[in-house]
């Protein structure tokens, strides 16, 4: 029997090689919702060529024009955020994979789980805003939460079959971005052009901006912990260059676990898609007499900060994170709009953080209020 499966996010690089994933393993996959915030273009192209049962256009200006180009479909059309929450109920969906960006994936996904909805969890923003929260609701909705975040899969797989074995502390590995060997004095005139370059993952804008200041492996660490059910203190951040190691467990006998591969986001997918069983792929296989040399540092989080700030907002705790989160989304969208440089960056956030209302025990409508709030803040600043 088919998995059918929603696509939150169908156009970004998460959801276009979930649809490669997917057309790969016909017998096993069907793609049943597809959603967009504002790429029309490739939004009806996909759903030409998947004939989904249900698209979602998040932006409502672009409503009839993906209406009128799929009027010779059977396909439903809808458009709004509103309309991206509620398909992620319908008793059609088996799993939701939440590829959305930022802030925007945390109402859908809530609904997903209050569904009972299987969720490919791509938006790592939805568990540092409300880390909390989403746990206690997946839990009580007896939902299986599957990372698709490269590091967290890893972790995710190297925990299968370790049953309640105790884990001394997890190892998120980090490529370092472009960056990695600069100065300050070089980061100070870096473009958003420069930001852009991954030397491993191909990626979507904002999260490229976020590998090149380590805000990435910021938001991965407060991820992981809620995911994982570890303390701060457990949670180590290796950079490793080459990108093969993609995380590590660590358990109390001393033992090590990792889940290596080239770097291709596609085997996550599948693997989210497929779990427990893994399904044969003609991916790229990595061949250890082509890599021979493995190399490991510490991150230099004086000059990263992010990753620094993403830790005390984690040791904070109550909303910290969704600040933390909002003025980061505000800071990478000013930097790539060039209104601020590069190493202004932590600045905006650390600045935003000591600068907003702080709630220890959120509840879910702090967290709207709350991003609301960090972000005017942030934007008063640039």
């Amino acid at each position: 029997m088919q998995k059918r499966i929603a696509i939150l996010g169908s156009t970004g690089s998460i959801g276009t090689q979930a649809l490669e994933v997917i057309a790969s393993h016909p017998q096993k996959f069907e793609v049943e919702v597809l959603t967009a915030q504002n790429n029309v273009e490739l939004l009806i192209e996909q759903s030409i060529r998947y004939q989904p049962n249900v698209v979602v256009i998040g932006n409502e200006d672009f409503y009839e024009q993906v209406k009128s180009a799929l009027a010779s479909h059977p396909i439903k059309v809808y458009c709004g955020a509103d309309a991206i929450a509620q398909v992620c109920t319908f008793d059609s969906v088996d799993m939701v994979l939440t590829a959305m960006v930022g802030f925007s994936g945390l109402r859908p996904t809530i609904e997903a789980i209050r569904a009972g909805k299987g969720i490919a969890l791509a938006n790592k923003e939805t568990l540092v805003v409300a880390g909390d929260l989403i746990m206690k609701e997946a839990s009580a909705n007896r939902v299986t939460i599957i990372p698709v975040d490269s590091e967290h899969s890893a972790i995710y797989q190297c925990l299968a079959g370790e049953g309640n074995n105790p884990i001394e502390k997890i190892i998120l590995t980090a490529s370092g971005g472009p960056f990695r060997e600069w100065g300050m004095k070089e980061l100070e005139g870096v473009t958003p052009d420069q930001a852009l370059r991954h030397p491993n993952w191909c990626m979507g804008p904002k999260i490229t901006i976020d590998s090149a200041t380590l805000m990435n492996k910021g938001l991965e660490v407060i991820e992981a912990r809620w995911l994982f059910g570890v303390g701060p203190g457990e949670i180590e951040v290796v950079v490793h260059p080459q990108s093969v190691i993609h995380s590590m467990v660590q358990f109390t006998d001393g033992s090590i676990k990792a889940q290596m591969g080239l770097p291709d986001m596609r085997l996550p997918i599948q693997y989210a898609f497929s779990f427990p069983d893994r399904f044969f792929s003609d991916f790229e296989r990595f061949d250890f007499l082509r890599h021979s040399s493995l190399t490991f540092e510490k991150p230099d989080t004086k000059i990263f900060r992010n990753l620094a700030l993403s830790y005390e907002a984690l040791e904070k705790g109550g909303n910290w994170p969704c600040i933390l989160n909002a003025a980061n989304e505000v800071a990478v969208e000013a930097f790539l709009s060039e209104k601020i440089g590069f190493l202004e960056i932590p600045d905006l956030i650390e600045s935003t953080l000591g600068r907003s209302s702080f709630i220890k025990a959120p509840e879910l409508e702090d967290y709207f209020n709350t991003d609301l709030q960090a972000r005017r803040v942030a934007q008063e600043q640039i």
